[in-house]
């Protein structure tokens, strides 16, 4: 294994809903399998290890970072690095929409869902809590970012990671089918492939995208998971629809002769962004304030 060129998979798959030892069971035979093929890492999709939809299921399902299946996931993680999406309770008693990534039979690092969809088919708002931070973190093939799904349509989710060291961006995504064309692709599928090329491309970074396939509560999820380069080039691409293990070498060094000849993040003007978001918040709360002034006059 070249540590500056690890061999990636995503686990494009079908969890069963509410079924966490299944779940886990498939999990674990998947990071198996890639194990023996020489993979360094999987990468699995938003919420592998419960299914999607789970609204009231969600208690129920949810572990704690102690938990029996964590473990079980740690130890699977010894040669292959993992990062897999699952309900998480903290000691509070709140949920959360988390990532994990595990590495050497450690967790690494936890990322919880920023931005909930309440929208359309998306409830995510009435079951988890928001998570609050975003951090890029070292591994030992460099440094990544985690981020879930609707993270991404959020512009300033991908910037901050990138901005934070992220030399990839893992997005781990529970994508439906959504309006279907006349050419029978999806429209939000069009779109998440624009997304993904316009972010690699912007901020010369791999973009690494888990999307699930199958059909869950009436819903039909595109899978179509992929590897973006810093070019913007899509260099490994799974099936629509169904389930796959689409494989590819993410190479880092790539990273860097794309900064080279695009400085793009080099030239970024965090003091203009900082004093404007400022402005702009003052202003946002300025104007709050009076309406609030207003309606009780």
């Amino acid at each position: 294994m070249n540590s500056a060129r690890p061999l990636v998979r995503l686990a494009q798959f079908s969890p069963g809903l509410g079924d966490v030892p299944r779940n886990l069971e498939k999990m674990i035979a998947f990071v198996r399998e890639a194990e023996k093929d020489g993979v360094d890492l999987v990468v699995f999709p938003e919420l592998a290890l419960t299914g999607y939809t789970l609204k009231d299921l969600v208690p129920d399902c949810a572990i704690d970072l102690a938990a029996p299946e964590m473990h079980a996931l740690r130890e699977a993680s010894r040669k292959v690095s993992i990062a897999f999406g699952f309900v998480e309770e903290t000691p509070d008693h709140l949920f959360f929409n988390s990532a994990a990534y595990l590495e050497r039979g450690e967790i690494v690092h936890i990322h919880r869902k920023v931005h909930l969809p309440t929208y359309g088919l998306f409830e995510e708002g009435r079951y988890f809590a928001a998570g609050d931070s975003v951090r890029s973190f070292n591994t030992r093939f460099g440094r990544l970012a985690l981020l879930i799904c609707e993270d991404i349509w959020h512009l300033p989710i991908p910037y901050l990671a990138a901005l934070d060291g992220a030399l990839a961006v893992l997005v781990l995504a529970a994508s439906p089918t959504r309006a279907v064309t006349g050419e029978g692709k999806a429209k939000n599928t069009i779109a998440w492939e624009r997304l993904l090329l316009t972010y690699a491309s912007s901020l010369t970074i791999f973009m690494v995208y888990a999307n699930r396939s199958g059909f869950e509560d009436g819903v039909g999820y595109w899978g179509g998971s992929e590897i973006v380069s810093p070019a913007g080039e899509v260099l490994v691409k799974g099936a629509y629809h169904e389930s796959d293990a689409p494989t590819g070498i993410v190479d880092f060094d790539h990273v860097r002769r794309e900064r080279i000849h695009t400085p793009l993040l080099r030239d970024e003007r965090l003091r203009v962004v900082m004093s404007e978001l400022t402005r702009i918040m003052t202003s946002r709360q300025h104007t709050s304030a009076n309406a609030e002034v207003e309606s009780s006059s």
